[in-house]
């Protein structure tokens, strides 16, 4: 039973080689075989590259391996102040994303979702905004 494992796993890697499929070379790669993915600029692009895989296109978050809150409905959207300090800071087991997005994609995903999903916090929010209200990344202890 092992040497079969092993016997498949053989023909799995030689039909990767045969196909000229590499690891994240293709995904990391512009040109043959693999694309770039397009820097987000408006807050619904962000949402559907950053933010979806977890809080689900709706919004509404889920359970299963872990929970994802709602955003959909989220009356703590009202104050601009609590999602910027959630994305820029990590809440619980969300990581920080201050180090990923800079202050202007911060607001338009923290703007797209305060007027999306069901919400209707039509304020705008603003790069001073997230220069206020969020922070930078946690530095690694030492």
């Amino acid at each position: 039973m092992i040497a079969g494992r092993q016997t498949g796993f053989g023909l799995a890697l030689v039909a990767l080689g045969v196909l000229g499929i590499s690891g994240p070379s293709i995904a990391d790669a512009p040109g043959a075989g693999g694309t770039m993915v397009e820097k987000p600029v408006t807050g619904e692009q962000i949402y559907r590259q950053i933010c979806q895989a977890c809080h689900l296109a709706d919004g509404k978050g889920g359970a299963g391996a872990g929970k994802f809150p709602a955003l959909a409905n989220n009356p703590r959207m009202a104050v601009a102040a609590y999602p910027i300090s959630v994305v820029t800071r990590g809440k619980g087991a969300m990581p920080w994303f201050s180090n990923m997005l800079n202050p202007v994609q911060v607001a338009a995903v923290v703007g797209y979702v305060r007027i999306n999903f069901g919400n209707n916090y039509p304020a705008p929010v603003t790069e001073a905004d997230v220069k206020q209200f969020g922070a930078p990344p946690p530095k690694p202890e030492e």
